[in-house]
């Protein structure tokens, strides 16, 4: 004869909400951890300032110079003629070899940034090796110029939590672009000046090199362009928020925070 299994009711219960538990533990890992593994990434993931967020029509110029000066006399003579202040990213091995057209550039009144001493890709090296890049640029620079950089664009536009955080120990802050002009492409005059143009906007940061091929050529016209349309080029350093800000992490927008209540 067959024995029958009894089951208490509170046995049966424990054993429902076990059961419950289970599958909606599966559920979660199965459907809802792979979304929420890149959210909490993102909210340790450093990004550099690519524009800053505002109403403001201001917008900077930036050159980042590791190669040639051919071209820098004529660029710098532009914005003179038109009173423009912009911000120049040197490299050490630029400095090295054009140190009068670093003392001409500050003499200008434009601003200096580090762009490392020898260009290389920052995610390759380790934090002591970008700070050893940073250091021996800026300190070349302080040199010529009595003046310490605090603003740093990352070669390449390579970046990476490490880099950032080198360059924040260095008393850094690390700067992109939100308008690349090409002019490292010499696709012409006004391929440049039409990408410029159409993508001017409040806050921008843009980015030529003082050596381009067609970029002191194409300048005028960029410059009567935004200054039609009311806008105010200042150097980066002029752009920043100071303080009280964050930087979103996926626009790479500088956003000033609300005043506290």
């Amino acid at each position: 004869m067959k024995k029958i299994l009894f089951i208490s009711k509170k046995k049966l219960k424990a054993a429902l909400v076990l059961s419950a538990s289970f599958m909606v533990l599966l559920i979660v890992y199965t459907f809802l951890l792979p979304y929420a593994l890149p959210i909490a990434a993102r909210q340790t993931r450093l990004v550099p300032i690519y524009y800053v967020d505002t109403t403001e029509k201001k917008a900077a110029f930036s050159f980042d110079a590791s190669w040639g000066a051919t071209y820098t006399p004529t660029i710098l003579e532009i914005l003179r003629n038109n009173n423009i202040k912009t911000t120049f990213f040197l490299t050490g091995f630029w400095v090295e070899k054009y140190p009068d057209m670093v003392k001409k550039i500050v003499e200008e009144g434009h601003e200096i940034g580090n762009h490392t001493y020898s260009h290389p890709h920052l995610n390759s090296l380790s934090e002591e090796q970008i700070k050893t890049e940073l250091k021996k640029v800026g300190n070349m620079i302080l040199e010529l110029t009595e003046k310490q950089p605090d603003l740093f664009r990352p070669p390449f536009g390579e970046y990476s939590n490490k880099v950032i955080t080198a360059a924040e120990k260095c008393g850094y802050r690390t700067i992109q672009w939100s308008i690349d002009s090409l002019d490292w492409k010499e696709l012409g005059k006004e391929p440049m000046v039409k990408r410029v143009t159409e993508s001017i906007h409040p806050g921008a940061i843009i980015l030529f090199h003082n050596n381009g091929k067609y970029t002191a050529e194409a300048l005028p016209e960029i410059i009567a362009y935004v200054k039609e349309k009311g806008y105010e080029v200042v150097p980066i350093s002029e752009l920043l928020y100071k303080d009280n800000y964050y930087i979103d992490s996926n626009t790479g927008a500088q956003i000033k925070k609300p005043p506290q209540e």
